[in-house]
């Protein structure tokens, strides 16, 4: 009940409670409801593309072909079983939502232009087929749908009902999405979809998932619009234009909220409305919008929720006290915790190497350029092996090809005995293979809590439709980040911590997958000297809990100090392998590393 009087909860259910109210509380309003009914339309429309252009990124411009699809399915199919389309709705989403799968998994293949191009092609398309296919959509003649009986007694009104309880639908399915697990890894998608991947998390699933639901509330809508207009036809069914004004609206409204697309079809739908009756007919209409999305763009990037909840945000926060981060603090907080937050994942049955990490003649190329040459190492199950050299040397590629984001051009990876080298990033992820970057790639517009959350151990239904926020995995978040010392950080967003803090949070974001090993890519580098001393306990810490690490790093004293192994890469190649002593006194280290005027230094205790 206290949530329910938060303004942002109060209001728009106020004004949904005014929408229901309104035919009753202004009777023989026909042009006002066919005005406000042309407003749900276009905001069940943004809603249903914010699922996958305003959450994941992936900006759709020929996304109405669902409407279309959804007008020609429930006209075909009323016509065929003569019964009225308004009861074929379920029918048009879930065929709208069909299409969309096999859709999606060939065109969420491309990504930026791209996909943006080939959206606009597949609605394009779909007109075509429906002029060509004329026995069954009759071609340029289209479909008409005869009015239903009631039509004359009531008008309106039902239209104006049945619309508003799609919109209604449609909100909640966009509510459902936002706060499950799905939606936060379509938040961390559109963030940076190589480390959601790298985290576990399937975008391929996920993409598709998401493409398929944004396109049911089109084709539910769709089966009722074509009955409302009472005839279907090529153009109408899949212009351009009202893929165009659906974008807007929800850009105008403020894209991956809940309400900006809502907002903004209102918006956007009245300024339609005026364009239309008062500035001249179409051309206007085309020439208004183009202003008001150059206005948007220019003044209003974000959206217009978004900029007023900043605006808000900053006059709260004016006059506060800047609040200075002690990174001391963090480096002398403690990292006694419960070690079953931290505690990696039980040894495979059945598994009996030692060696829990193998790369056998790793080569990868780049035209005809070798960056990795014939590499072959081991790291045994248990130890935290070191691995230096030059820069230039090949270690971040060599780590690539272990996780996935690069394929091998020849050679093999194995994780506790099997061959992992053409496995999926999200594959290795469940599997028990962690990594963190050279430079830090959190998902900066989430929340630290919303960056631990994001991780999944495995992909299922069960955990897709799971509460963001519900189940074990907030107490461990919670528990790593004390672990880490940054429990008082979960609600600030990523974006505003140190480069250090982003480090050690990136960090806590992989010992979620309870990883059997970690690849660290240099976690030392650039970040505060007085955490070098946190971040070497903690490695020791995890290690200790039974979690393999393999680091790169060029702190030579840190490497040697922490590593019972240590592997030397030099041109791409593996140059020598052997103890931290055998290391530092190695005549060939010295000169491919640091010099022949050099030597590497024990570390200071």
């Amino acid at each position: 009940m206290q949530k329910l009087r938060e303004p942002r909860v109060l209001v728009p259910l106020l004004l949904l409670l005014l929408l229901a109210l309104f035919p009753v509380l202004l009777p023989d309003s026909t042009y006002e409801e066919s005005v406000i009914i042309a407003c749900f339309l276009l905001a069940i429309m943004a809603s249903g593309w914010n699922l996958i252009s305003g959450l994941a990124g992936y900006v759709s411009l020929g996304h109405s072909v669902y409407l279309g699809i959804g007008m020609y399915t429930g006209a075909i199919l009323s016509k065929a079983w003569g019964i009225e389309p308004m009861y074929l709705m379920p029918l048009g989403g879930i065929f709208a939502a069909i299409v969309a799968i096999g859709v999606g998994a060939i065109v969420l293949r491309s990504r930026s232009h791209a996909f943006v191009i080939i959206t606009i092609a597949v609605l394009w398309s779909m007109q075509l087929l429906a002029q060509v296919a004329k026995p069954i959509t009759g071609g340029a003649d289209g479909i008409v749908v005869p009015p239903p009986p009631w039509a004359k007694e009531f008008g309106n009104i039902p239209y104006y009902y049945m619309f508003f309880t799609v919109l209604l639908l449609t909100i909640l399915l966009a509510w459902f999405v936002m706060n499950s697990r799905l939606g936060a890894g379509l938040v961390a998608i559109r963030n940076d979809e190589g480390k959601a991947a790298s985290i576990g998390i399937n975008t391929t699933l996920y993409k598709i998932t998401a493409y398929a639901l944004s396109a049911i509330p089109f084709g539910v809508a769709g089966v009722l619009y074509g009955q409302y207009l009472s005839f279907v036809n090529p153009i109408g069914a899949f212009g351009i234009l009202t893929s165009v004004i659906l974008v807007l609206a929800a850009l105008v409204g403020g894209r991956g909220t809940l309400w900006g697309p809502v907002i903004g079809g209102f918006i956007i739908a009245f300024a339609n409305e005026f364009a239309t009756v008062s500035a001249g007919g179409v051309s206007a209409r085309v020439l208004i919008m183009g202003i008001v999305l150059i206005l948007v763009v220019m003044f209003l990037p974000a959206g217009l929720l978004p900029t007023i909840s900043a605006a808000i945000k900053r006059r709260r926060e004016k006059g506060d006290t800047v609040k200075f981060i002690d990174q001391t603090a963090i480096a002398n907080s403690s990292t006694e915790v419960d070690t079953s937050a931290i505690k990696a994942r039980a040894r495979k049955s059945g598994t009996d190497t030692d060696n829990i990490l193998e790369v056998k003649d790793i080569v990868k190329t780049f035209g005809g350029v070798r960056a990795v040459d014939g590499v072959s190492l081991t790291v045994e199950r248990g130890t935290i092996t070191g691995l230096i050299g030059p820069n230039g040397s090949g270690k971040t590629t060599l780590f690539n090809c272990m996780t996935g984001t690069f394929t091998p051009t020849s050679g093999s990876v194995l994780l506790d005995g099997e061959n992992i080298t053409k496995d999926r990033v999200w594959t290795r992820a469940h599997e028990g293979l962690g990594r963190t970057f050279q430079i830090t790639r959190l998902f900066k517009s989430m929340t630290v809590l919303d960056n631990l959350v994001a991780p999944l151990e495995q992909t299922s239904a069960k955990q897709m439709v799971a509460g963001r926020y519900s189940g074990e995995e907030v107490d461990r978040a919670r528990e790593i980040l004390d672990f880490m010392g940054l429990a008082q950080f979960e609600k600030q967003n990523a974006a505003a911590l140190s480069f250090g803090q982003q480090k050690l949070v990136e960090l806590a974001q992989v010992l979620m997958l309870r990883p059997s090993i970690i690849l660290l890519d240099e976690p030392a580098s650039g970040i505060n000297p007085t955490l070098i001393e946190k971040l070497a306990n903690v490695i020791r810490r995890l290690n200790e809990a039974g979690t393999t690490v393999l680091i790169v790093e060029h702190n030579i004293p840190l490497v040697l100090s922490l590593c019972s192994k240590v592997h030397v890469l030099a041109a791409g190649q593996v140059l020598t392998s052997g103890t931290p002593e055998e290391i530092r006194n190695d005549p060939l280290v010295i000169e491919a590393y640091l010099g022949p005027d050099h030597l590497l230094e024990a570390p200071s205790v």
